[in-house]
């Protein structure tokens, strides 16, 4: 892994995460830039990945510290995948949470075959309303 770092809950621009989630090939409103600020408002847990100044990579939860966590978002630019980053996300993440907490998340298609890899286990007992917009 090259010289990344990680930091957890620092405040983001909302411009340079809609980058990180348009390098990165996650379906995220990207053009909508105000919408991306409150996504980022209103998350109580992010841990950002940095190669020197640039951001990198991104995971996004909403939390109660105490029994669930939703990871909503883990996005790592293609140029730095399939380099541990995604994993050193969700395992920062995991270490401020603690062993209390589940860490839950919805998959797109696409990455289905990659949280197994990382420790997630696939569960068959969720339920979504989903989003009009």
């Amino acid at each position: 892994m090259p010289d990344i770092s990680f930091k957890i809950n620092i405040p983001l621009k909302p411009s340079e995460v809609a980058q990180v989630f348009s390098q990165s090939g996650i379906h995220r409103p990207t053009a909508d830039l105000d919408r991306i600020e409150r996504m980022l408002h209103h998350a109580n847990l992010t841990c950002s990945a940095w190669d020197k100044t640039h951001l990198i990579g991104i995971g996004r939860a909403l939390t109660d510290f105490s029994y669930c966590c939703y990871l909503s978002d883990l996005a790592v630019a293609k140029a730095y995948q399939h380099q541990g980053i995604g994993r050193k996300i969700v395992e920062h993440i995991q270490s401020i949470i603690g062993d209390e907490v589940t860490l839950i998340l919805l998959s797109s298609v696409e990455a289905m075959n990659y949280y197994p890899k990382i420790g997630f286990s696939a569960i068959n007992n969720g339920f979504m309303i989903k989003r009009k917009k």
